[in-house]
């Protein structure tokens, strides 16, 4: 059996097509690409979408399209972000849960994004959660400093477990206004998480991905990687596939004595039925 969990995040809403054409945008290359990071040892895709010119979108029948699409496809565990863009309201981030994905993001509070602002006021969190609980859609809590570590043991001590009764925290490292892509800043957090977590997984942005990749693994974490996070994979190397990013972590994995999970071991430790 597997134990470790590789999540793919492949598109994000903040690269454009122009500056990066390998970026899967469409339908179709999305799909392709789940299938091909499935077979490299993804269990899980992180999905963001673009509409006709490229451009994020939280589009509802796109977004069921594309959770049906990649069911048909592959057996992946199909995560929509309910961050969409940085720019997105509110009530279109809540109306993402009508796509019936799998799981869904749920991040624990508002963030400096660059120098953007991603906003996640404390009743938004709220209703999110309490929607992903009546809907039956497991939740991976975002978390991109020690405030919000804070914040989901408020959330569960108000409003009590998830879905399915497990809680998944994906520790996202290096966004310039967050908590720092160190192995200092992981340990920090993962001291901090809720007892009631079942599973973490650590995300390194940039220049982080690597450093946070092996602080994870040897805290016995799992692992988020994809084209959202990183468009290199060393100085001046671009990555041209995700594939490449689930490849090296795969890699990563086996040198730290740990296999990947399948999709159907994953949702077990997830919780879903």
């Amino acid at each position: 059996m597997g134990d470790l969990l590789i999540t793919v995040a492949p598109t994000g809403a903040e690269t454009t097509k122009a500056d990066c054409p390998q970026l899967p945008t469409t339908l179709e290359e999305l799909v392709d690409t789940a299938r091909r990071c499935e077979a490299a040892g993804a269990a899980m895709v992180h999905v963001h979408i673009r509409d006709d010119e490229h451009r994020p979108t939280l589009d509802p029948t796109r977004l069921r399209d594309t959770v049906q699409a990649l069911h048909e496809a592959t057996d992946l565990v199909v995560q929509l972000s309910t961050g969409g863009s940085v720019h997105d309201p509110l009530d279109a981030r809540l109306a993402v849960l009508d796509a019936e994905p799998d799981s869904c993001s749920l991040t624990m509070g508002t963030t400096n994004f660059g120098d953007d602002v991603f906003l996640n006021p404390w009743p938004f969190v709220c209703d999110l959660y309490q929607l992903s609980q009546e809907r039956g859609v497991v939740p991976e809590f975002e978390l991109f400093d020690l405030g919000q570590v804070a914040s989901l043991h408020r959330l569960l001590d108000r409003h009590g477990l998830p879905h399915g009764g497990r809680v998944h925290v994906d520790l996202v490292m290096g966004v310039p206004g967050g908590m720092p892509g160190t192995a200092d800043a992981l340990v920090a957090a993962v001291a901090a998480l809720p007892a009631a977590t079942t599973s973490w997984a650590a995300t390194g942005i940039g220049r982080s991905t690597l450093s946070v990749a092996l602080a994870s693994l040897s805290k016995g974490g799992h692992l988020r990687v994809g084209m959202e996070d990183v468009l290199t994979l060393a100085k001046g190397v671009p990555v041209e596939h995700n594939e490449q990013l689930v490849d090296r972590v795969v890699e990563l994995g086996r040198i730290a004595q740990r296999s990947p999970m399948t999709p159907a071991e994953a949702r077990t430790l997830l919780g879903m039925s």
